[in-house]
C-alpha cells in the first residue's frame, strides 16, 4: 500500500530530497532511496509499504530494550521491511534487507486494536528502523494516544531533525542504539554509514522534545569494543544528555555475515559498564546476559536495588507509588506506574 510522504522536499527536474533520514537521499523519478521502500513517483515521495507490516510480537518491554519507561509491563511491537543502514551483523535480517514490500496489511486503526485486545499497555516500531516507515508510525501514534496507549521508537537514531519535530507529542519513547561505541571507522564499515553526528543530534533534539529516551550500545568483539570510544560517549551522553540518561551495554551474538566472530565476553562488558559509572552516568546495565547483576536498576545514594530483574523481567520492585527509592527515598528516574504483575507469560507471536 503506498501513501504520500510527509518528510520531502521537491528538486529540479522532479528530484526530490527524502528527509526522514539523516542520508537525505536524493530522489530522481521512478527510483527508491537507499530504504528502498521510499519512492520517487512523478515527482512527489511515497511510503511504498504504508501499513504492511512483516512481523508483530508482544513482547517484555524490556526485550526493546527500556529500562526506565513502564517497567514490567507488555508492549506490542511491529516492523516493516528493509532499512535506512547496511549492518553486517543484524539480528532481523531477514526483513530488514528485504528489497520486497512483504508482509501483511494492518490499518492504524486495526493495530491498536490488536494491541489493546492483547492487553499491552504501548506499541513499539521496532524489528527494524522505524524512521523509513514514519508516516504510518505517527498515524497509529494519534490512535494509539487516543486508546490510552503510549507509543515507542526502537531506533539507531538517524534521523534528522524534521522527523524529531513530527514525533514530538507523538511518539513517548524512544531508545537509540548505537553499535561499536559509536565510532565513525566502525560505522563506516560495518554499517554503511558516514558518521554518528546525526544519532547525537537527533538525541538532543529528542530531549527537548520531552521524549523518553535511553541508550543501548552493541559491543562487537574486537572491531566494535574499543574502551577509549567508550569513555568519549559515555562523557557524551552526561553532558549533553544528562547522567541520569540510562545506558545499556548489550551482548553481541553472532549473525549475517559476521558469523564468525565470538559473542562478547562478560568481562569486556563489564569494563565498559566501569567506564560509564566512573564517568558519572548512575543508571548502567549490561544486557543480553541474562541473570547477570547489573540488569538490575540500582539507587545512586544508597546503593539499594530498586528495580530487579531476570532476562527480559521484573522480579522485583523497591520503588514507592513516587518512585522514591524505598529504603532512602531518593527520587528514582523511571516512567511508572509500578507493573502490575511479576510473572512469566511467555512471548506471544502474532505473525
Amino acid at each position: 500500500m503506498e501513501k504520500e510522504a510527509i518528510l520531502w522536499n521537491a528538486m529540479p527536474g522532479k528530484k526530490v530530497e527524502c528527509i526522514a533520514c539523516a542520508r537525505r537521499c536524493r530522489i530522481p523519478e521512478g527510483s527508491n532511496g537507499f530504504c528502498w521502500v521510499r519512492k520517487n513517483i512523478g515527482g512527489k515521495l511515497y511510503l511504498m509499504n504504508y501499513g504492511v507490516l512483516s512481523a508483530m510480537q508482544v513482547d517484555p518491554i524490556e526485550k526493546k530494550p527500556f529500562n526506565h519507561f513502564m517497567p514490567g509491563t507488555y508492549v506490542f511491537g511491529v516492523g516493516t521491511s528493509s532499512c535506512n543502514w547496511g549492518c553486517q551483523f543484524c539480528q532481523n535480517h531477514n526483513i530488514s534487507k528485504d528489497k520486497e514490500i512483504t508482509g501483511v496489511e494492518i490499518t492504524p486503526e486495526r493495530l491498536v486494536g490488536l494491541a489493546v485486545e492483547n492487553n499491552t499497555e504501548s506499541i513499539a516500531f521496532t524489528y527494524n528502523e522505524p524512521t523509513i516507515f514514519i508516516e504510518y508510525a505517527l498515524d497509529v501514534a494519534r490512535l494509539a494516544h487516543r486508546a490510552g496507549l503510549k507509543t515507542l521508537f526502537v531506533t539507531n537514531g538517524y534521523m534528522t531533525k524534521d522527523t524529531v519535530a513530527e514525533m514530538k507529542g507523538l511518539i513517548d519513547a524512544a531508545v537509540v542504539d548505537f553499535k561499536g561505541n559509536g565510532e565513525d571507522k566502525f560505522a563506516n564499515k560495518y554499517e554503511v554509514v558516514v558518521s554518528n553526528e546525526p544519532i547525537k543530534e537527533a538525541l538532543i533534539e529528542m530531549k527537548r522534545a520531552g521524549i523518553h529516551v535511553e541508550i543501548t550500545d552493541l559491543i562487537i568483539p574486537s572491531v566494535g569494543d574499543s574502551l577509549g570510544a567508550c569513555e568519549k560517549l559515555t562523557m557524551w551522553i552526561r553532558d549533553n544528555l544528562g547522567p541520569d540518561t540510562p545506558m545499556q551495554f548489550t551482548q553481541f551474538h553472532p549473525d549475517y555475515k559476521m558469523l564468525d566472530y565470538p559473542v562478547t565476553g562478560f568481562e569486556k562488558l563489564k569494563q565498559h559498564y566501569d567506564i560509564a559509572k566512573r564517568n558519572g552516568l548512575n543508571y548502567v546495565y549490561i544486557g543480553n546476559v541474562a541473570g547477570n547483576p547489573y540488569e538490575n536498576t540500582y539507587c545512586p545514594k544508597c546503593n539499594s536495588v530498586v528495580v530487579e530483574r531476570n532476562g527480559h523481567y521484573v522480579t522485583g520492585w523497591n520503588l514507592d507509588k513516587d518512585m522514591k527509592c524505598k529504603k532512602c527515598g531518593h527520587k528514582i528516574p523511571v516512567v511508572g506506574p509500578a507493573p502490575r504483575k511479576f510473572r512469566y507469560e511467555g512471548i506471544r507471536v502474532i505473525y
